[in-house]
């Protein structure tokens, strides 16, 4: 999510996760209708780009900008916890951690550095 006027307490996030920032730390917020008229531009364009081209191109911008590739990290769902490197997300969108089992892919979870 994003955070406009008040971001979660250190405390209140695990240990281990980057520092909860809001964009009220750089000035005045905007409002969430001026936010969303910024962002709905952004995600129409990927979604055009998506329908037009497909994932490929997405995942390869993604892939560039990937906080954490090639380092350890642990993938929490609701049901269990993998830790692996991160190598890689696949063209599914899955993220593929190479594990001591092997490589495993994992469709959604929350991402601990």
């Amino acid at each position: 999510g994003v955070n406009l006027v008040q971001a979660p307490q250190p405390k209140e996030v695990e240990p281990r996760a980057l520092r909860p920032v809001a964009l009220s730390e750089a000035g005045p917020p905007p409002s969430p209708q001026d936010f969303l008229s910024l962002l709905a531009p952004a995600f129409a364009r990927y979604e055009t780009q998506f329908i037009t081209y497909g994932f490929t191109p997405i995942r390869t911008q993604w892939l560039q900008r990937a906080a954490g590739l090639g380092t350890v990290l642990t993938a929490r769902t609701g049901t269990s916890e993998v830790t692996g490197t991160f190598e890689t997300i696949d063209d599914n969108g899955q993220l593929i951690l190479t594990t001591n089992a092997g490589r495993q892919g994992i469709a959604a979870a929350d991402i601990f550095f």
